[in-house]
């Protein structure tokens, strides 16, 4: 059945998918890039801190070593020790640490930014559930794991045998040697089969990063079904938004012909269009138009018009560009102020007649 759904899952994610995907926390991140900056990570802070860290220990337990006679035995007494003692040891081991679980972090931004997921570490029962437990530690995801392990150890002691094979006759000379030369000799193989494993791990992160993502991208690709229910949710349901346009259609309509009878002059072509224009000239800076359409629409302007004694002025190009140009309730733009002004004075010429 999941082969199935993985070979309809055609489509490409969509955006909205990735975005719910991270807030998931659903993110491909490569344990191998964490593994490998906590090992450099490790290196270095050996190699940095190693003395200071030793001393503050040592520092810290000689008085249980050497002079174990002097410790109090009631239990007030040894519990205070106790608690100072893990604390010592706590704060020389607390900037080492720091290093490492910074690192941590920082292998987890570098592959995929920051991620917040309040979702990963919300408490759940289901997370408790020794059965759900086992069946994830036994499947499949979990031996993939397993091999890849496996894999990456083989590789490394591959890539070891390599190195130390050729270097195995002085290997066995160094028993016989100076100490200085075999401190020297030894520190030089360790740098070298440290670089050795740092290499072939960094190989196998760099594999297994694009592995994980190709593998999240593969889980989240979608079905042709899924993209066409995604696009309804999000732009609505293609009858409901006709729906709604037709109820809006309609209501423009009612407007645009309510406001006809107060035009001041209805411009058509004569028969397809038809623009009711009105003028107040203390009140506006261009005529504005009030209702306009064609066909149909344009019919009933024209009866309304005549019922109200609107003036009706024939001007099939003027009509046209109107009906093109200008939205209701819009001013008219200044490339028509010429036209428009010559049919608007015609009328009040015509009005000033019938007076």
């Amino acid at each position: 059945m999941s082969e199935e759904d993985d070979a309809s899952k055609t489509e490409e994610p969509t955006g909205k998918r990735l975005e719910k995907a991270r807030e998931e926390g659903n993110v491909p991140i490569s344990q191998e890039i964490k593994s490998l900056l906590m090992l450099v990570g490790g290196l270095t802070a050996v190699g940095m801190f190693a003395p200071q860290v030793a001393g503050d220990i040592r520092d810290t337990l000689v008085p249980f070593i050497a002079h174990p006679h002097d410790m109090p035995t009631d239990f007030q007494s040894l519990r205070l020790l106790v608690s100072g003692t893990l604390v010592d040891v706590g704060l020389a081991l607390l900037f080492p640490i720091s290093i490492l679980v910074g690192l941590a972090v920082l292998s987890v931004y570098l592959q995929v930014g920051f991620v917040y997921s309040p979702k990963r570490i919300k408490p759940s029962l289901n997370k408790l559930n020794i059965i759900k437990g086992l069946q994830q530690f036994f499947s499949p995801k979990r031996l993939v794991e397993l091999l890849k392990s496996l894999a990456k150890l083989g590789l490394i002691g591959a890539a070891l045998w390599v190195v130390v094979w050729p270097r195995l006759d002085w290997l066995l000379q160094l028993p016989g040697m100076e100490t200085a030369a075999m401190l020297l000799k030894t520190r030089t193989l360790i740098l070298i089969l440290v670089a050795t494993v740092i290499g072939v791990m960094l190989a196998v992160s760099l594999a297994d990063m694009l592995w994980v993502r190709y593998q999240n991208h593969k889980k989240l690709k979608m079905t042709k079904q899924e993209v066409k229910d995604e696009h309804k949710q999000s732009e609505g349901d293609p009858q409901v938004k006709s729906r709604i346009r037709a109820i809006r259609m309609e209501r423009v309509r009612k407007r645009m012909m309510a406001a006809v009878p107060t035009a001041d002059v209805v411009i058509t072509n004569p028969t397809h269009f038809a623009v009711a224009l009105s003028y107040k000239m203390d009140e506006m800076a261009a005529p504005k138009v009030v209702a306009k359409g064609a066909d149909l629409i344009a019919k009933k302007i024209r009866e309304i018009a005549e019922e109200n004694k609107v003036p009706l002025v024939e001007n099939p190009p003027l009509a046209r560009a109107l009906y093109a140009a200008v939205e209701v309730d819009q001013f008219i733009p200044p490339e028509h102020y010429k036209p428009v002004a010559e049919v608007i004075s015609y009328v009040m010429k015509l009005k000033k007649k019938t007076r």
